[in-house]
């Protein structure tokens, strides 16, 4: 489960990148896709390693959830993606179960 935090978004990708996350993924409607590596991810390709929750101190905007990510592959990388009210709902079934698990 992610956890709230007071971290920035900088110091979370600072410290994730320095672990070897080092891939960006975007959300697409069935799959993760990292355009540095021209990879795309299906639901059974990855793991979630860890979150992190951040909050926008006034602006609901701000609220962000960081996946650190990692193929079955070797590949690492993390997944920015807002939650709450303004989350993301066009991801299939699947994708948004396996991104719910660790989403409350």
């Amino acid at each position: 489960m992610a956890q709230p935090t007071e971290q920035t978004l900088v110091d979370v990708l600072n410290r994730l990148k320095n672990q070897g996350y080092t891939l960006d993924f975007n959300l697409e409607t069935d799959a993760l896709h990292c355009p540095q590596e021209s990879l795309r991810l299906q639901p059974e390709d990855f793991e979630i390693v860890e979150t992190v929750r951040l909050e926008g101190m006034s602006d609901p905007d701000d609220n962000l959830i960081v996946y650190a990510i990692e193929s079955h592959g070797g590949q690492k990388g993390t997944l920015i993606s807002p939650y709450g009210v303004y989350a993301e709902d066009s991801t299939s079934a699947e994708l948004a179960a396996k991104l719910a698990v660790n989403r409350t």
